[in-house]
């Protein structure tokens, strides 16, 4: 007989959550987790809110990005009611507003993409940068 694996919740662990799920369309770093979480009073060291979020990855309730080399990961909750593995993202570079991106044009490029170049895109590792329209029109 297989012994279950037991995941243990930690505060810690919980808080990061917490904060992933508060600021749920943003992408944020570590270093932006620790920072929320110390302005709102929690007692959580960067390497205790890396940890939490390998953990949170690893059981599936956070999604990584690995958005540039040299950069920070981010890190988002994993909304199922979203489905976010079923479109785009946009990301703004100057507010860091994550948009879900629900459209035709690309699905029709995902397709042209697949049968032209046989190659499969990860929609959720997709995320185009660029400035939404409330930063742009300030």
């Amino acid at each position: 007989m297989e012994k279950e694996q037991k995941t243990y919740k930690t505060r810690q662990r919980s808080q990061v959550l917490n904060c992933l799920i508060d600021n749920k369309a943003k992408h944020l770093t570590a270093d932006e987790i620790a920072f929320i979480l110390k302005e709102q009073g929690a007692e959580v060291g960067k390497t205790t809110v890396y940890r939490a979020l390998e953990k949170l990855v690893e059981d599936g309730s956070v999604r990584k990005y690995l958005c540039e080399e040299g950069k920070s990961a981010c890190f988002q909750y994993v909304d199922n009611s979203e489905e976010c593995h079923l479109h785009f993202h946009l990301k703004c570079v100057k507010c860091g507003k994550l948009i879900h991106l629900e459209c035709d044009y690309l699905s029709d490029l995902e397709k042209h993409i697949s049968e032209h170049h046989k190659f499969t895109v990860d929609n959720t590792k997709t995320v185009l940068y660029g400035v939404c329209e409330a930063c742009a029109n300030v």
